[in-house]
């Protein structure tokens, strides 16, 4: 596992059983996806890069407008569907031809593959990325190495 995936998992793990609330970020409290990944930049990163607008449940899946996806090609780097590595931040569609709004961070890779993430009616969870997930997938990403 390279150093910064490492620490990611680690940051990541530390926040399961933290309740799902939509807009926050803030770990024992609440959080959602997004607020997850932020709170895990925050530990390994520092200051976030930028400000988060307010933003509904839907992720702008009237407009189709890929705010997400955007969002983490700025401040993230994308790396090949099949360049699995702990640590990794993946961005999922939760339906075929919908905006990618559900973020989650691999636990593990190979037989045991997880996932970190939360969402909603449910804490921070560990789940398998079982092939239901898998083909949910739209985005692979990794923090990158330096601080930005």
């Amino acid at each position: 596992m390279n150093g910064i995936g490492e620490q990611v998992v680690q940051a990541a793990r530390g926040w399961i059983g933290t309740p799902y609330r939509h807009q926050t970020s803030t770990k024992g409290a609440g959080t959602d996806c997004l607020g997850l990944l932020r709170g895990v930049w925050r530990e390994v990163r520092g200051v976030e890069p930028e400000a988060v607008p307010a933003y509904s449940m839907d992720w702008a899946e009237p407009s189709r407008d890929e705010v997400l996806w955007r969002a983490a090609e700025r401040h993230l780097q994308r790396v090949h569907l099949n360049d699995e590595q702990p640590g990794d931040v993946l961005l999922f569609r939760m339906r075929d031809g919908a905006v990618a709004k559900h973020l989650g961070i691999v636990g593990c890779v190979g037989p045991q593959a997880s996932f970190i993430h939360a969402y909603s009616d449910h804490a921070v969870v560990e789940s398998p990325l079982s092939t239901p997930w898998q083909r949910r997938i739209a985005a692979r990403f990794r923090f990158p190495e330096e601080k930005v």
